[in-house]
């Protein structure tokens, strides 16, 4: 006999649930969802009545899973790649690729490198929208903060699917005239690292065992805003050649060694090329690094 008190699964309460898991917060999935929080609110009060179990706790940091959350996670992923396989119809109108991918990068790799070619990928598929979070920070695919990473290093993560796409080759850049004057007292340079945050990095790293006196005149948490101090003079930075090879007014500088070269992958999900839009977006970043891969 069926337990007339069970209540159906609401695939918008389930939708609402995963908004909230991706951004930790209702404001952030209100926002996400065009809602305001109180209706997040009911949509999640709704989901927790419908299973009889809690699936958030309020943390400090913001909404985080219980363990029946976590079991509600892998079923509502599900829920929604079949929701997204199921929207695309049979015939050859119907099979455009649309709907929204959400792609995480560090700064540098989004802002000199990606973004700089999304017009291709957007007159291919004009129904595919994207969404990039540039950030250094890791985020979780598995709680769909992201539907894609492009990442520095080999995933540490087994339950992910990666793919090497290029290997990140460093130098030592500066302005003309910096670099000029460098290349004959180099020690009495100034140059441009990364601040506290950074410290940890290979590139940081590196400058302070190769040149341990050197003066840091500039620091930032980024490589875009280090490349633009060393476009301004400031001093002598290292950077990847996709960010700096390229640039006129910046001129590479003469050093016996340079920074380690590191690994950039691609992480997704397991059986995301089930979904159109996600393999539309991996094969074109595969072509996209492979097509380009003398400029790293």
């Amino acid at each position: 006999m069926p337990d007339r008190n069970r209540t159906e699964l609401d695939w918008e309460n389930v939708r609402f649930f995963l908004a909230l898991v991706r951004h930790g917060s209702l404001s952030g999935a209100a926002r996400s969802l065009g809602v305001n929080h109180a209706t997040v609110s009911r949509r999640i009060a709704a989901l927790e009545a419908g299973v009889g179990a809690a699936l958030f706790e309020r943390r400090p940091s913001g909404y985080g899973l219980t363990a029946r959350g976590e079991e509600m996670l892998e079923a509502a992923s599900a829920m929604a790649e079949a929701a997204a396989r199921l929207s695309v119809g049979s015939g050859d109108e119907s099979r455009q690729v649309t709907g929204l991918v959400r792609l995480s990068a560090t700064p540098s790799i989004a802002e000199a490198f990606v973004i700089p070619r999304l017009g291709d990928l957007q007159a291919a598929h004009p129904g595919l929208d994207i969404e990039l979070v540039a950030d250094r920070r890791l985020v979780s695919l598995s709680r769909h903060e992201a539907d894609l990473a492009l990442r520095l290093g080999r995933p540490a993560d087994s339950t992910l699917v990666g793919k090497k796409l290029a290997s990140l080759g460093f130098g030592l850049y500066a302005a003309p005239g910096v670099a000029a004057a460098a290349t004959a007292d180099i020690a009495g340079a100034n140059f441009i690292s990364f601040d506290d945050s950074g410290l940890g990095l290979p590139e940081a790293i590196w400058l302070r065992e190769a040149l341990p006196e050197a003066r840091i005149a500039f620091r930032a948490n980024g490589q875009m805003a280090q490349a633009a101090a060393a476009r301004a003079g400031v001093g002598i930075a290292p950077l990847p050649h996709f960010l700096a090879g390229n640039d006129a007014s910046l001129v590479r500088v003469p050093f016996p060694s340079a920074p380690p070269p590191r690994e950039l992958w691609l992480l997704s999900r397991p059986n995301s090329d089930r979904i159109d839009r996600l393999r539309v977006v991996k094969e074109w970043l595969v072509t996209l690094f492979r097509a380009e891969r003398h400029r790293f």
